[in-house]
């Protein structure tokens, strides 16, 4: 296969590790969270929190969280958290809150409901960058089993999922190029495809 002009990182992300999360640790999850969601003063008590697949990159495992409040808003975000060599427990917890008004219930022609945020850079050569970015969201059109995500025509992540959920961690913004989440059924078919970026 000859080279690839420009560089692209692709799979940097470690495929989800564990189950969603329960018991104590899905608790910690939640604490780490609602404190986060206290900061935002446009918000009211979220509601049950839904945790997607975790993805780890760069030293730091993301798991990604979304949540309906009271006042029709949906609160979104993740909690991060470094998991030391040997199996040792979580430390240096973090987590982001952020809210939209912009729903599936607000938008029944969506098939992918998505959230995302970028989470760090990549260099490449030439002065090339591009942002480093946790998408995580819901299938809602059916059949799907595995997201991916598309930066043009090339595929730079996937994740099967895990109930209608999924997480992809992937390079945006590159060279021009922009991602694009799409929905696979187990045959190969393609069932939906959103872009993170909103038509004028």
């Amino acid at each position: 296969m000859p080279p690839t002009s420009p560089i692209v990182p692709r799979y940097v992300a470690e495929p989800p590790q564990g189950p969603t999360p329960h018991g104590r640790f899905a608790d910690r999850l939640r604490a780490e969270f609602l404190a986060a969601v206290q900061t935002l003063e446009e918000v009211d008590e979220p509601g049950v929190l839904s945790f997607f697949p975790d993805r780890s990159w760069h030293g730091y495992t993301y798991v990604p969280v979304t949540a309906a409040a009271p006042n029709g808003l949906e609160i979104y975000g993740y909690v991060m958290y470094s998991v030391p060599l040997g199996g040792a427990e979580p430390t240096d917890f973090a987590a982001y809150a952020d809210f939209t008004d912009e729903t599936a219930d607000r938008n029944p022609d969506w098939q992918l409901d998505l959230c995302d945020e970028v989470i760090g850079g990549w260099r490449g050569t030439d002065g090339i960058v591009a942002s480093m970015t946790l998408i995580w969201g819901r299938a809602i059109a059916s059949g799907g089993v595995v997201a991916t995500a598309e930066l043009g025509e090339l595929t730079v992540d996937e994740c099967a999922l895990s109930g209608d959920r999924f997480t992809l961690l992937a390079p945006d913004d590159l060279d021009g190029r922009l991602l694009e989440v799409r929905l696979y059924s187990r045959a190969g078919e393609e069932l939906a495809r959103e872009s993170l970026y909103t038509d004028e």
